[in-house]
This record gives C-alpha cells, sequence and structure tokens, in this order.
C-alpha cells in the first residue's frame, strides 16, 4: 500500500462566500466550509493522515495569473466596502466581453472586469484563503517532486475555473495550473487531467496556447452545463494540446471510464514527466448538480487506473458539493490510489 501525503491549510475556513445566483433566484452559496470538513472525513476514512502545509514562494502563481488580476484580488473586498451602498462581498453586476473595451480604474467596474460570473462573491477572508489554497497545492507538488509518488491537496476555494485574469464558478486561484506550473520546473512536459463534472475551462484557457502543458478534461456536455462557452470537442489548443471528452448528461461508471481510458492513451503519447489529476468528486449520481451519474466504486476505479499511468501525480481538490456521499466519494478515491498496484 502506497503512502500518499495529504496537504490542508485549516486557515480556508475563513473564506465563507454567501451569495449565489441560480437562474435568476439569489440562494446561498455552495461552496461552504463544510465541504473541507466532509473531505477532511474522508481522508481519515482512507486512513491517512494530513499535513499543514508552509506559506512558500508563490512563483508558479505570478507565472500564471496577471499581476493586475492578483491586485484586484489582494484589494478589491476594502474598496467595495467604500462604494455607496455596497454589499458585504464582492459580486459583479456587469460582465464586459472585453474584446475592444478599456479597463477601468473604480471598483465596480474592475469588479465585473475580474470576475465571470456570481458564483464567486469575493469576501474578506477570500484572497488570503485563495492564497492558503495555493500553498497547499504547492505542498503536493512539492512533495511529487521531492520523491513521493503522488500526493493530496485539499484546496479550497478551488481553481480550475479561473483562468489568468478572471475569477468564475467558485474559483479565484487556478491550483491546478499552477501547481502543473511548479512542476514544469522539473519536467519538460507536464499533463493536466481533469474529472470534474464541470469543464476546467480556466485550466484550458491558461495552457492553450502552450505546447508543453497538455490538458484534458472529461465533463458533462456544456451545451446546456456549466461553463456553458468552453469545454467543446472541437476547441483542441493551439499547439494541439488540449482534448475535451464531453459527456451526455447522466451519463454512469462505463461511459466516463471509458472517456478516462481514452484521456490516459493521449497523456501517454504525450508522454509528460508528471501529471496533475484536477478531482472533482461532482461527477457523483447524487451530487446536487446531478450532471452526470458516476457512482462511489466508481470513483475507486478510475484513481486505479489513473495511478497504473506510472506518473508522478499531484491530486488537486476541485469540485464536489455538499452530500451525504461526499466523504466517502473521497475515501473510495484515496483507497483506490493507495491500494491500486
Amino acid at each position: 500500500m502506497d503512502h500518499l501525503p495529504c496537504f490542508y491549510a485549516p486557515d480556508t475556513a475563513a473564506h465563507d462566500p454567501q451569495f449565489w445566483m441560480l437562474r435568476g433566484v439569489p440562494m446561498a452559496n455552495k461552496e461552504t466550509a463544510e465541504r473541507a470538513d466532509r473531505l477532511l472525513a474522508g481522508i481519515a476514512q482512507a486512513g491517512l493522515t494530513v499535513t499543514d502545509p508552509p506559506v512558500t514562494d508563490r512563483a508558479p502563481m505570478r507565472a500564471i495569473h496577471t499581476a493586475r488580476y492578483l491586485a484586484f484580488l489582494e484589494t478589491a473586498w476594502e474598496e467595495w466596502q467604500t462604494a455607496p451602498g455596497a454589499g458585504a462581498e464582492v459580486v459583479a453586476n456587469l460582465h464586459p466581453q472585453k474584446a475592444h473595451q478599456t479597463y477601468p480604474s473604480g471598483i465596480t467596474g474592475r469588479a465585473g472586469w475580474h470576475m465571470a460570473d456570481t458564483g464567486c462573491p469575493l469576501g474578506r477572508h477570500t484572497y488570503a484563503a485563495a492564497l492558503r489554497g495555493v500553498d497547499t497545492a504547492l505542498a503536493a507538488a512539492g512533495a511529487v517532486t521531492g520523491g513521493a509518488r503522488a500526493a493530496y491537496a485539499l484546496c479550497r476555494p478551488p481553481g480550475h475555473h479561473a483562468d489568468a485574469d478572471t475569477a468564475a464558478g467558485h474559483c479565484f486561484l487556478n491550483n491546478s495550473a499552477i501547481a502543473a506550473q511548479a512542476l514544469r520546473a522539473h519536467h519538460d512536459r507536464v499533463a493536466v487531467l481533469d474529472i470534474d463534472v464541470h469543464h476546467g475551462n480556466g485550466t484550458q484557457e491558461i495552457f492553450y496556447d502552450r505546447a508543453d502543458v497538455l490538458t484534458v478534461s472529461v465533463h458533462a456536455d456544456p451545451d446546456a452545463f456549466y461553463p456553458f462557452y468552453l469545454g467543446h470537442a472541437h476547441e483542441v489548443g493551439a499547439a494541439g494540446t488540449n482534448l475535451n471528452l464531453p459527456l451526455p448528461l447522466g451519463s454512469g461508471d462505463d461511459i466516463w471510464l471509458a472517456a478516462i481510458d481514452r484521456a490516459l492513451e493521449r497523456i501517454a503519447d504525450f508522454a509528460p514527466g508528471a501529471l496533475v489529476l484536477a478531482l472533482g468528486l461532482d461527477a457523483h449520481e447524487r451530487d446536487p448538480f446531478r450532471g452526470l451519474q458516476v457512482t462511489t466504486p466508481g470513483f475507486a476505479r478510475a484513481a486505479a487506473r489513473i495511478k497504473a499511468a506510472g506518473l508522478p501525480t499531484v491530486i488537486v481538490q476541485e469540485g464536489g458539493y455538499l452530500s451525504e456521499d461526499l466523504t466517502h466519494n473521497l475515501a473510495a478515491t484515496l483507497r483506490g490510489w493507495i491500494e491500486a498496484p
């Protein structure tokens, strides 16, 4: 049985987003601190322990995200509080298309520029938590470059919908992309495999023009599912290093695992030195979003197949929303990994 280092920063629990909107109806945000509690229980259920990651050099983050965007995340909440009638969280009320538009100086305009949707409210503690999420991903990457076969990063908030300059879908800093960038310091080529029910649109955008990082995503068809505008099969990347495998809504284990097999074949052809697994558990049949119908044993089977690829792997937590199954799904995934040959 393999040892699997696991990392989590308890201070990320201070990030407590409130606002969310679905089809015009305001409601409670789904990315709650309780998610981490349930995932921690899954780590314990798998017989593993957790290490608090150190604050580290975040140079890979600065290589992935623009300086302008990082400055916005750092100062936006305090600036927002000075705006007349501002709410408790930064929530953009406009979303420019940007093609031929000018970057504004005011906080309302900049919020719209840097926030793609209403699913990423920015509160008092959001940026500090996101930075610690980055530290968590980098600690796992460091464990792998230090010789571990794999390591798991319980990152919160998640990251794969954030691109270089924009927050979206509960995500602010792209932990998976940052881990891949850190691995690039040790390997000529790195692959990212995203198995979240939602397409990893931010990760795709970040690496779309690069030939040194292959991005592969297995997800519910975005034609009628978030993030809608990216994640289609025809998006292959400027250098041919992007593969999307969108699945019909409601697909179960067999279709999902067959897509993962195809993803692993493409990754093997690319021959990377290391892999980032963007682990979403929201493909589960009882996840609140109901995009796919993967079972708990299905996650264990996927983990064993991905491990069999034989690549040093950083497992970065992405989605998986509040349900009674979240703990068991992570435990099954981690057990599937550590018990596989």
